[in-house]
């Protein structure tokens, strides 16, 4: 079963992560240490995309470094 957007935005937000807003259903999440912003687009109750999971752990990894 996928996750929900709203369970990225939380490992995003607990990571370190800032919304910065977005257009429409888009939210633009941003870290000082992270180089591109991460955009998840959806509603919160809507399954997250193979994509979309895959760019949270990404940028997640790299707010490690």
């Amino acid at each position: 079963m996928p996750r929900k957007i709203r369970e990225l935005i939380a490992d995003l937000q607990s990571a370190g992560f800032v919304d910065r807003g977005g257009k429409g259903s888009h939210r633009n999440f941003v870290h000082p240490k992270v180089t591109k912003p991460v955009t998840l687009s959806g509603k919160l109750g809507d399954d997250a995309k193979h994509y979309q999971e895959r760019a949270v752990q990404a940028a997640i990894e790299e707010s490690k470094t």
